[in-house]
């Protein structure tokens, strides 16, 4: 049964406007109201575009309501639910930059401190969870250590990519996955337009590699980058802070601290962290800043999102099957896991890190959410007035 483009946008406003909590939450949100109350598809199909989602990169919760709603109401209906699901987020982190700009330099106050402190709890979460998840055995874990130490001494985003394609080509090679056949999704996409979406993705893949590598032109550096960054999100939105530093730091169109207060502040609000990329478009010294660069930033690095769910729909039930595709991504996550493992000491700790007190600080958060089950937004609040207050950064 369809539904039309308008209620799956209301529908996930709602999810935008209440899903706190990173992806997973999300998937537990989504779970609820769409497979339980709803009913707009059963157990089994939800199970299969989570896999989906998880084997392609981008941001998995977002490309899953990209996906639910394009089977619903086809690709407006994909449209309709990523704008529904991602608006409020971005809103408020647009906000958020504009209250930075109307303070000015922020670069040594406390608050902004106590949500660099965050961050460092928020990124060391990410990679305990996902390296239970996605490191369960001895030989992937090795592979993200390894992949941790090159970039911690080579953080350039050439190499980057490099450690990404070398784990999947490792994981092709060593690793081994079973068959497995039990598919059930039925996509509104013909495979043939599945491939000219695929053809799409990688024309802009290319195209924003070569902008990011030769262009001066520094709006279509910083949207290219956007891009690249988008398309290489392997394992979660987390990852997204590496692939970003470089270019928004890196391409001097901020301070390390305004990126970092913008990424501590994406962990309070609901909705996708990519959302983030709306701040950074909004505060860049780049043209147009303001709430045109916000969303053209935000357009930029969910653009690749959507042409990979819409060319893989087609395409799912036969590539999940063959075990080399698993092993394939299997050594790409646990290259990310490293990757991650990399940015929790460059940029993270070392711009928050500054003494015992933030030690202090960023153990207390990390144990408010990963042991006891605080909602992240209470952590960064919690944070940000500790900082304010002077109890940080000492």
């Amino acid at each position: 049964m369809s539904t039309s483009p308008l209620t799956v946008f209301l529908v996930f406003l709602r999810l935008g406007l209440t899903s706190f909590g990173g992806p997973v939450a999300h998937l537990g949100y989504f779970r609820a109201d769409l497979v339980e109350r709803r009913r707009w598809l059963d157990e089994a199909m939800y199970a299969d575009l989570i896999a989906l989602c998880q084997f392609l990169p981008g941001p998995a919760s977002s490309q899953v309501g990209i996906a639910i709603g394009t089977i619903r109401a086809g690709l407006l209906g994909g449209l309709a639910a990523w704008l529904g699901f991602t608006l409020p987020s971005a809103l408020i982190m647009i906000a958020f930059a504009y209250s930075i700009a109307l303070l000015g330099d922020v670069a040594g106050s406390g608050w902004l401190h106590g949500l660099k402190v965050v961050v460092v709890a928020v990124v060391a979460q990410a990679v305990w969870q996902m390296g239970q998840r996605l490191c369960p055995d001895r030989l992937r874990a090795s592979m993200a250590i390894i992949a941790a130490v090159i970039l911690v001494i080579w953080s350039d985003a050439l190499v980057q990519l490099l450690v990404i394609v070398v784990g999947g080509l490792s994981g092709w090679y060593l690793l081994r996955f079973p068959t497995n056949s039990n598919t059930v999704i039925k996509s509104p996409i013909m495979p043939r337009t599945g491939m000219l979406f695929g053809i799409l993705f990688a024309v802009l893949l290319a195209g924003s590699l070569f902008i990011t590598s030769f262009s001066v032109h520094p709006t279509l550096t910083l949207l290219a980058g956007m891009v690249r960054s988008g398309s290489l999100v392997f394992g979660g939105g987390h990852v997204v802070l590496p692939l970003l530093e470089p270019v928004v730091v890196g391409g001097n169109f901020m301070n390390a601290e305004t990126f970092i207060a913008g990424y501590g502040a994406a962990q309070a609000v609901p909705g996708p962290l990519l959302s983030f990329s709306a701040y950074l478009g909004a505060v860049a010294s780049a043209y147009p800043a303001g709430w045109v660069g916000g969303i053209l930033a935000l357009v930029a690095i969910f653009l690749p999102s959507f042409l990979l769910v819409w060319a893989a729909l087609p395409f799912w039930a036969s590539l999940r099957a063959r075990p080399d595709a698993q092993a394939a991504l299997a050594g790409v996550n646990a290259a990310v896991v490293g990757i991650l493992l990399a940015a929790l000491y460059q940029p993270v700790i070392t711009s928050a890190i500054r003494g015992p007190f933030d030690v202090a600080l960023a153990l207390g958060a990390f144990a408010a959410l990963h042991l006891w089950r605080i909602p992240p937004w209470a952590v960064v609040l919690l944070c940000a007035l500790s900082g304010g207050f002077g109890w940080s950064g000492q």
